[in-house]
């Protein structure tokens, strides 16, 4: 049987992930990791100034592990056929 307390005694020294910040955290994704959040057009407008969007409507935004925006589209189906041209792994939020 291992002793948990004996093991967690080096587990900082054994994983360096735990001393990074949180920006680089952020980047240890770079553009290889995205993620999807549907957001409305209103808020849209406040993160993308060149864009014009409804604000009543509901458009996909797809950022960066960074959380630099990527893609915006107004279908599911657009961004699906935006992300099988791109070498991006997307992860899924809780």
């Amino acid at each position: 049987m291992m002793d948990k307390s004996n093991s967690d005694l080096h587990a900082d020294e054994l994983n360096p992930l735990k001393h990074l910040t949180r920006a680089q955290f952020a980047a240890l994704g770079g553009d290889a990791v995205a993620y999807i959040k549907a957001v409305p057009g209103s808020l849209l407008t406040t993160l993308i100034e060149e864009g014009h969007f409804d604000a009543a409507g509901e458009y996909h935004l797809v950022m960066s592990a960074d959380g630099t925006p990527l893609m915006v589209a107004d279908t599911t189906e657009a961004v699906a056929e935006w992300l099988s041209d791109q070498r991006i792994g997307v992860a899924t939020l809780h």
